[in-house]
């Protein structure tokens, strides 16, 4: 458990899994220690019975069955309990640990979540969470049951024959230093491993949320060979590290052999000599074997362990990166107005999405965003919601500069329904309650507004959409994502054409009743330039080339007879 060397956030990491857990944590290392003494009492036994058996005394047999069957019992009930104690530290260890690492990746801003390939946390929160289970939360007992095995056997060794204990010794050195000197080799391999699983679950996710556009353009020669060269990609670091582990234990194998032999010839010569009973040769030969999975397994388990150390602080490394940037907290209300002031942005710094924009939109008004396709008109929604910062000029909420504001305080007063609906392999009511509980009567009013009533009536509440909401059309999946955004009641509401996917007397009626919410500020991007909903927003800001080039309320705009006046007439032409 001694943590060194490792940044603040893996220290965290490492600390998860013993918090509260320190209890079976040593309660099975304890056992695990008890389940050595038993083994080394067994090999006394052995020799103590061989000699029984040299001196012919039949008499004391009687005694060694009573001590061989307390010694089952004893076995058992140790072993119960080592079980017991590891299972409960290991299941407890990685529930905390994965609670971790999704807590640390919930608090990342959309910004952030939104310049990372999710690949890599499918990877890290699959494949290394399987290899930190076996060889960094197991393996410590067995490493520790064995080194401790070891130690008693050297030290009965010692007590038998001094001789023999420091052939062991010395013939023991050399699988330790082979062990000391591949482990940076294995752990260098293990994160390869990693690295490439990260990128072929990349692999997969793509070629599978694409598997319509491989079909529709014939691409599925093209996308099998991406396939096999990640796959194969995989395959070869986990064969290098396989080869890398087969060195190791050959050599520590290989030492420990010729440690063994040394042991029994020496061992075999003392007893020709008549310096040591048959019954001391046999607990030698035992305890030689004992010494030699010492030497065989734990430097292999030490490396292993020092491997899946390396992959926990890669899940480190991979959340804290792209963290969610400090500001200040600010209340989750809207006083005066969101301003925006020359403000310019572009996802390219040489190709601006926004140029110069300022437009000042007061709170509990309503306000249309319109103009031609690649406007600016979802850039500018993406940016109040903070998803990006690399603009310039500024945008204030009350005053306060977006990019000084704390991005969970800032999803208080913000919520976007976007034209892209995400929906989980759950029910209709979990979908829109987002699996919070709300009261009924707030539900039945999102659902009202959002048109789901029909939906709700047919299906009810318990009907599962399927993955990503296959099991609704794409109207149904949009009135549930904005009946979801409208039990938030956040004070600003922004929509990124939300009733693009619905038809136009729904669409209309949808609007309508956002339109005609009490107390909410809403900024709408609408391509459905309808005048009985056109004249219910209090400002109409007309984008052109990332501009605005008009503004003002939809009777003063028509009077102009410019860009928007163009726009309305070819709509409704």
């Amino acid at each position: 458990m001694r943590i060194s060397k490792r940044s603040p956030a893996a220290r965290e990491y490492f600390r998860a899994f013993y918090e509260k857990n320190h209890i079976r944590y040593w309660a099975a290392m304890i056992l695990s220690i008890l389940g050595i003494g038993v083994n080394l009492f067994v090999t006394w036994l052995l020799g103590a019975m061989i000699d029984i058996i040299a001196t012919g005394e039949a008499d004391r047999l009687l005694g060694m069955l009573w001590v061989w069957l307390g010694l089952a019992v004893a076995v058992v009930a140790v072993d119960t309990g080592n079980y017991g104690a590891k299972f409960g530290f290991i299941r407890r260890a990685l529930v905390q640990y994965k609670a971790l690492a999704f807590r640390r990746l919930s608090e990342k801003s959309i910004s952030a979540f939104s310049r990372e390939n999710t690949g890599r946390y499918l990877s890290t929160l699959t494949n290394d969470i399987t290899t930190i289970e076996t060889n960094y939360l197991e393996k410590p007992f067995e490493m520790a049951a064995y080194a401790l095995t070891g130690v008693g056997a050297l030290a009965m060794m010692i007590w038998y024959s001094p001789l023999l204990a420091a052939v062991a010794i010395v013939l023991g050195v050399l699988p330790v230093v082979v062990a000391v000197v591949t482990g940076g080799a294995l752990a260098e391999r293990e994160k390869t491993v990693s690295d490439r699983n990260e990128g072929f679950m990349a692999q997969i996710k793509d070629l599978l949320n694409g598997f319509s556009v491989i079909k529709s353009f014939k691409a599925e020669g093209e996308t099998q060979k991406r396939f096999n060269a990640s796959s194969q990609a995989v395959e070869d670091a986990k064969y290098r590290r396989r080869w890398c582990e087969a060195v190791i234990g050959e050599a520590s194998g290989l030492c420990g052999l010729v440690m063994q032999m040394g042991i029994f010839f020496v061992g075999a010569y003392l007893a020709i000599r008549g310096d040591i009973t048959a019954g001391t040769v046999i607990i030698f030969v035992n305890l030689s074997g004992y010494l030699l999975n010492t030497i065989n397994i734990v430097p292999k388990y030490w490396a292993a362990r020092k491997a899946a150390a390396g992959l926990v602080e890669k899940l480190a490394q991979v959340t804290e990166e792209h963290a969610d940037r400090a500001g200040d907290p600010i209340p989750a209300k809207l006083e005066d107005a969101i301003t925006l002031e020359n403000v310019t942005f572009g996802y390219e710094p040489e190709k601006p999405v926004l140029q110069n924009l300022s437009m000042k939109l007061e709170a509990g008004k309503k306000y249309a965003l319109v103009g031609a396709s690649g406007s600016g008109k979802s850039t500018l929604l993406n940016l109040l919601m903070g998803a990006y910062d690399g603009y310039t000029g500024s945008i204030a909420i009350d005053g306060k500069e977006l990019r000084e504001v704390d991005t969970d305080s800032l999803y208080d007063v913000m919520s976007l329904i976007g034209q892209n609906v995400f929906l989980f392999d759950d029910t209709l009511y979990q979908n829109i309650t987002m699996f919070r509980d709300f009261p009924e009567d707030k539900l039945e009013l999102a659902v009202h507004r959002s048109g789901l009533d029909g939906l709700i009536e047919a299906k009810g509440e318990s009907y599962r959409c399927g993955e990503n909401g296959n099991g609704l059309s794409g109207g149904e999946r949009q009135r549930v994502s904005i009946a979801r955004c409208l039990m938030r009641e956040t004070p600003v509401l922004l929509l990124d054409e939300a009733t693009a996917a619905l038809d136009n007397q729904t669409a209309f009626a949808v609007t309508d009743a956002i339109l005609h919410l009490d107390g909410l500020t809403r900024v709408v991007v609408t391509h459905r330039l309808e005048e009985a909903l056109l004249e219910q927003y209090d400002g109409i800001f007309v984008l052109r080339n990332g501009r605005v080039c008009e503004a003002g309320r939809f009777g003063a705009l028509m009077d102009r007879k410019e860009y928007f006046y163009s726009l309305y007439t070819v709509a409704n032409g």
